[in-house]
């Protein structure tokens, strides 16, 4: 009798999680060019810019999001076919992130019609999206689907933990391990935006949190032991946001990038492509697209960015709706800076506004979702108002409302802007 191989195994050591063992399917995955791209996307953007230890990238996290659904997986006792899966989503869940993190995120609403996860569940299923789907050259080598089908896991069944689809309630235990309030994916980037910023806010008792996690329902809850956990979670999240990911800085330097794009020769009419590159590729491209978006680059390369010139803390209820129209789109967002910077005698793209923080990223409803288990019962305590409740759904910006200058133009700006502002309003 011939002794059976064992499968090839990879230690990986991660400074968040420790050391995370690789083998089979994902070890595969891992080794295929679209997983390698995420090497080219910062996890946090241009935090970089303010927190110089933030070059984390968006295939560390993933590697970190697998860790954790193993895990969780684990704690929870799911059958060995549902922990594969969820794992492998786990691993694979940014594996169509578009560059510069999120900071093109309306860009890619409003150039393909539809978000990130979509171009993921293309790549993972093999199934065409035209001009983005095919993702990395492959190098004659198996695609996603062929590595997931040979090792028994069905693309499908992952493309649907990573982008569920409307109305499904399907899998709903394994979706809330990726999309649920407290999950696999938060897990993570909390804990290691905080150790590579420096930022100690996203410091949570993950450890706590594993060992709480129960199942109630098919849905996904946390022992009554776990309760302060949960809270630390809640604290940290909600501070992240407004220290580190909402840094008027970061703000400051997201809007500039995505400046950059939207300023490309007829845009929104611009290759879908440029979604599929990594940070440095559409950089590359930007250089070379347009003097203004040239321009920006350089500047982000220099840290020459643009200066704060109007931050509002409080908005006027009878400006909201306004305001909200320009948040949800852009082409009116983009017509008003064009005639704030003209009223300044400045060029297009000189005048940037922000109301990215009057559309929470991430924070809202779900914490009401978010269940203890307290004598074989499920209470929802984030649902009546509270302390909790309120921090869970105050902005993640204490200035939801900013106009960035050229700092050639922002001492004419200060003082006029402001007042431009709110009568275009």
């Amino acid at each position: 009798m011939v002794a059976r191989r064992p499968s090839p195994r990879k230690t990986i050591y991660d400074p968040v999680h420790g050391v995370i063992s690789v083998e089979g399917a994902p070890l595969s995955l891992i080794g295929h060019p679209a997983f390698q791209r995420l090497w080219g996307i910062r996890q946090t953007g241009f935090a970089h810019l303010v927190f110089p230890g933030a070059n984390h990238t968006r295939l560390e996290h993933s590697l970190g999001v697998f860790w954790v659904s193993g895990e969780m997986a684990a704690r929870l006792g799911l059958p060995p076919d549902d922990a594969r899966t969820a794992s492998v989503a786990g691993l694979l869940h940014d594996l169509g992130h578009t560059p510069f993190s999120h900071t093109l995120d309306s860009a890619v609403a409003e150039v393909l019609g539809f978000e990130h996860e979509r171009i993921s569940r293309a790549w993972i299923t093999g199934v065409p999206i035209p001009e983005v789907a095919g993702g990395p050259d492959e190098g004659g080598g198996p695609s996603i689907a062929e590595i997931l089908e040979r090792s028994g896991v069905s693309p499908r069944a992952v493309a649907d933990l990573v982008d569920p689809p409307a109305g499904s309630g399907r899998h709903r235990l394994l979706r809330a391990m990726l999309h649920g309030a407290i999950d696999a994916d938060r897990l993570d980037y909390l804990q290691r935006d905080a150790y590579y910023t420096g930022v100690a806010h996203g410091t949570i008792d993950s450890a706590r949190l594993l060992d709480t996690v129960r199942v109630h329902r098919s849905r996904l809850v946390f022992a009554e032991k776990g309760r302060n956990a949960v809270e630390g979670f809640l604290v940290g999240r909600a501070l992240m946001y407004a220290s580190v990911y909402f840094h008027k800085t970061v703000q400051a330097a997201e809007t500039m990038a995505l400046s950059a794009v939207e300023r490309l020769p007829g845009y929104p009419e611009v290759p879908h492509r440029l979604f599929a590159l990594t940070d440095g590729e559409l950089s590359a491209y930007l250089a070379e697209a347009s003097d203004r978006s040239a321009e920006i680059v350089r500047r982000l390369r220099d840290r020459r960015l643009y200066k704060r010139a109007v931050a509002w803390r409080a908005v006027p209820p009878s400006t909201r709706p306004a305001l909200l129209r320009l948040a949800r789109s852009p082409r009116d967002r983009r017509a008003v800076e064009d005639v704030l910077a003209d009223r300044l005698g400045a060029p297009p793209g000189t005048v940037l506004v922000d109301v990215s923080g009057l559309l929470p990223r991430g924070l809202g409803e779900d914490w009401s979702e978010v269940g203890l288990l307290e004598g074989g019962a499920v209470v929802h305590p984030f649902r009546a108002r509270s302390v909790w409740r309120d921090l869970a759904l105050r902005p993640p910006s204490l200035w939801p409302v900013a106009v960035y200058v050229d700092p050639r133009w922002r001492e004419a700006g200060v003082r006029r802007l402001d007042t431009l502002l709110r009568r275009l309003l």
